[in-house]
């Protein structure tokens, strides 16, 4: 079972929307972050003045469902911000709504070692596949001694368990499920049993299983080729999965999986299956029960609860 980790949580002005800073017990590095209308304040700040990594986060203006995203490093993160602030014709960037500073407590950052974590942030971004890089290519850097390169190895762990705490998922694993043809281990807690999703009329027939909080449809899984229903939010990632190759033609009007893909709910995945908005609660079947998704949860839930007898009076 993996071990409970404890994070300090600071709203530097009070307020869930402003400043707000984040540690982790044991962990040199600290978290400052906050919405780009607070830039003038973020700058003011003294870890802005140190070396440092920093995330520049917004929306792709295109309707691509993955963030935009930059990596930069600095050993003055304040200037660098301040640059990437000014319009874009004069040299700034204009997608980012957020952004994201990570320095050191100790103050034990080097220049090299953030040019070193840039490099591993960058390749671990595109390799997770969760945002799209501003940055393109990450360049390989290793100037680093084989001591500092563990320990920074360690650091961007620390990093990769806290951003998904402040709602930046861009850096996280997304937890596989067991293989395709295997069955799901009754030990993991995480998983889920498998379901099943059946359009008979189109030839559709989908495997799915949720882990860790989210729902993957499973490599080799048919779905309808193109959108069928009006137009949905949903249909932008259709496309933008069959132009990454996540979906290919499998013939008969339909297009196959071509590895585990993770969706943010049953009814998301649901509905790519199925070319429509669809109510993924009802759709999905737990494999050889005919019992809904909704069905299957609420027994968790239930089981779970305790009964009157047991309840406080």
């Amino acid at each position: 079972m993996t071990q409970g980790r404890s994070i300090r949580l600071f709203l530097v002005d009070g307020t869930p929307s402003g400043l707000l800073t984040a540690e982790i017990m044991n962990w040199t590095g600290h978290v400052l972050t906050g919405p780009r209308s607070k830039l003038s304040e973020l700058v003011q700040r003294p870890e802005c003045g140190c070396t440092g990594i920093y995330f520049l986060v917004g929306t792709d203006p295109e309707g691509n469902p993955r963030p935009l995203v930059y990596i930069g490093e600095s050993d003055d993160v304040a200037t660098r911000l301040k640059q990437h602030n000014r319009p874009e014709e004069k040299g700034g960037k204009d997608f980012w709504e957020k952004v994201c500073l990570i320095t050191s407590k100790d103050q034990n950052l080097t220049k090299a070692h953030v040019k070193y974590l840039e490099s591993l942030l960058i390749k671990n971004a595109g390799e997770v596949g969760r945002c799209k890089l501003i940055n393109g290519t990450a360049h390989e850097y290793i100037g680093l001694p084989e001591s500092d390169r563990a320990d920074m190895a360690f650091f961007m762990e620390q990093v990769r368990t806290v951003l998904p705490v402040l709602g930046l998922d861009f850096l996280r694993d997304a937890t596989k499920p067991s293989a395709a043809t295997g069955t799901p281990d009754p030990q993991d807690a995480q998983a889920s049993p498998r379901f099943v999703l059946e359009a008979s009329r189109h030839g559709i027939k989908a495997v799915g299983q949720e882990v860790d909080g989210e729902f993957f449809v499973l490599e080799g899984s048919l779905a309808r080729r193109e959108w069928a229903g009006p137009y949905h939010s949903y249909q932008k990632q259709h496309a933008q999965l069959c132009e990454e190759g996540v979906l290919v033609d499998n013939g008969n009007d339909l297009q196959r999986f071509t590895k585990d893909y993770a969706f943010s709910s049953p009814s998301a995945a649901a509905a790519i299956v199925v070319g429509r908005a669809a109510n993924g609660r009802i759709d999905w079947k737990v494999a050889g029960s005919g019992l809904s998704y909704g069905e299957w949860q609420d027994q968790q839930v239930s089981a779970a609860a305790p009964s009157a007898e047991q309840s406080p009076s």
